[in-house]
């Protein structure tokens, strides 16, 4: 049993992508430091927010290894028992959710809280990848029954509401649909049926949801409210110049100008200290580590472990870019995290599981190739 064990680790060592996880341990404890910056006050008080993260990020690479060990193929096997878990947390929500910032999307456990949306996107890319497999969406049957089931999971988190967390979910289906090999002439149908619901989109936001778009167009139209956030990221951004003010030494968070500086608007407190060279060190490790998701993608030989691979590279990437350009003014205000970077143990813990799963893959692939 002990030698079953040690060849098992064994195997996984040998087969691990260090190019994958390299710039995954390093997003994370940069992450941690800014946390640890942005709760730090000029009195010298130490916001607690830097630890919990950390111990969130052992917790997380305890569970990363728990399903490297266990394997993709594994995980899979269980995907109709995490899809009907999640549905039911995301109905649970809508009678005993706690609500923040207008939104009825966590359960408030007394010592910790948790918000089913980030961890429902690990069963969503699952199930979505099984679901392209079996029934390829090359015809109405199969896109009809890829939309039914994607529309469950956005409809019940557009009905907590949270806009952000059904914009995710919506790349990722999208994705997968045009890595699955839907034709062109069904995809562009349905980026126009998108288009044509702006407008009645624009009636069910709330009226909070309204005024972010707004600000995004013009912050002015609300500089005291909604605006000030944007204001006061793109002066934190700005402010970072080419090498930043330095660690500790930003004002922005200091001086309680930047709200929500530990989730939100993390990358203006690091952009603040680290500047443009900083922020192309850590856009560059983004960028490395969404490479070798997709080039585990294009090399395994699996079709659910690739299409898998897809749905987690399009989650990571629409995070990352939605997030930085949100920092920066360029994208409208949507509440969701930095990957690996901000505050937050249910987005950490969802997106190691994901990039352990797309390790496994590799993992397996390097086995079956050598």
């Amino acid at each position: 049993m002990a030698e079953n064990t040690s060849s098992t680790f064994a195997d996984i060592r040998s087969g691990i992508d260090m190019y994958m996880l390299v710039p995954t341990v390093a997003l994370f404890l940069i992450g941690v430091a800014a946390i640890y910056s942005a709760g730090f006050s000029a009195d010298g008080r130490v916001s607690p927010y830097a630890i919990k993260q950390f111990m969130w990020g052992m917790v997380s690479f305890a569970v990363y290894i728990a399903v490297l060990k266990v394997g993709y193929k594994k995980i899979f096997s269980i995907t109709v028992p995490l899809f009907a878990i999640t549905i039911i947390m995301f109905i649970l929500l809508l009678f005993i959710g706690h609500t923040t910032k207008g939104s009825q999307s966590w359960f408030n456990l007394g010592f910790m809280r948790v918000q089913p949306s980030e961890i429902g996107k690990i069963a969503f890319a699952l199930a979505l990848a099984q679901i392209c497999t079996k029934v390829p969406p090359f015809e109405p049957r199969g896109i009809g029954i890829v939309l039914l089931f994607s529309g469950v999971f956005i409809g019940l988190i557009m009905l907590q509401p949270d806009l952000g967390s059904a914009l995710v979910y919506s790349v990722m289906m999208f994705a997968v649909l045009v890595a699955a090999g839907s034709p062109a002439k069904f995809l562009y149908g349905l980026v126009g049926a998108g288009a044509a619901m702006l407008p009645v989109g624009w009636l069910i936001l709330k009226p909070y949801q309204r005024m972010r778009l707004m600000v995004f167009i013009d912050p002015s139209v609300d500089p005291q409210g909604a605006g000030y956030n944007v204001i006061q990221s793109r002066i934190a951004v700005g402010s970072g110049g080419i090498l930043g003010k330095g660690f500790l030494k930003g004002t922005q968070a200091k001086l309680h100008f930047l709200p929500e500086p530990h989730t939100d608007f993390i990358f203006g407190v690091f952009s603040e200290e680290f500047g443009f060279i900083g922020c192309a060190v850590v856009l560059v490790l983004f960028a490395l580590l969404l490479w070798r998701i997709i080039d585990t993608a294009r090399e395994t030989r699996d079709p659910e472990a690739r299409l898998l691979s897809v749905a987690i590279a399009a989650w990571l990437w629409f995070q990352m870019t939605e997030s930085v350009a949100m920092c920066m003014g360029l994208a409208p205000i949507t509440g969701l995290p930095l990957p690996l970077f901000s505050y937050g143990g249910s987005s950490l813990l969802a997106i190691m599981i994901g990039l352990a799963l797309v390790q496994s893959i590799a993992v397996v692939y390097k086995k079956e190739k050598f």
